[in-house]
């Protein structure tokens, strides 16, 4: 079983106030909690140390242009799916959940035709998916911030380690797929 830590007021209070502030002082926040700065700074190291409180850096997907689809999967094995994609620069994340679709993917690109060309390449042809079903995200409601992956050894096999050239792929020739930045064959402009 998880075990999950217990957060007392204070330490909800240092969250509520980095979330409305994140440059927020830690004096600032001492004062306004009526603490010493040491002992907001001890919380703060035990809050990181515990894994409640963390920093993502990325691009906010409601400021630039890339799009995200979410995808819902029926796996067979969902960590061998999972691990298909753990490098691949357009992948955000997977998470496992119940249900018929026993996995939800999440994946940025410049264009719907490369988010197609994903799901089709790599999760509709594979025989460890018995279905994949695609919902292109609208607009989120509030900002959304995902480490969107940028550095990687180009010119190299794809992370995906299907030994695809993407010059020889349909979907690439036909331009409904940018290819894959990590290929040297991709034809866009977040990644070049």
């Amino acid at each position: 079983m998880k075990e999950f830590l217990d957060l007392d007021k204070r330490d909800r209070k240092i969250l509520s106030l980095l979330e409305q502030n994140p440059e927020l002082s830690q004096n600032d926040m001492a004062e306004k909690l009526r603490i010493s700065q040491p002992s907001v700074s001890a919380r703060i190291h035990k809050l990181k140390q515990k894994g409640a409180l963390s920093h993502v850096v990325g691009m906010n997907l409601k400021k630039v242009a890339l799009y995200m689809a979410k995808v819902d999967v029926i796996a067979n094995n969902t960590s061998s799916v999972l691990e298909i994609f753990k490098d691949c620069p357009y992948f955000l994340n997977g998470l496992i959940v119940s249900g018929k679709h026993n996995l939800c993917l999440f994946f940025v690109g410049e264009d719907i035709a490369t988010l197609e060309a994903i799901v089709d390449g790599h999760l509709r042809s594979n025989p460890l998916v018995r279905g994949a079903e695609v919902s292109i995200v609208i607009a989120p409601m509030k900002d959304l911030v995902m480490p969107v992956k940028m550095s990687f050894d180009t010119g190299s096999k794809p992370p995906c380690g299907h030994g695809c050239n993407c010059r020889e792929c349909t979907h690439h020739i036909s331009n409904r797929c940018l290819g894959c930045p990590v290929t040297g064959s991709y034809n866009g402009k977040i990644w070049k």
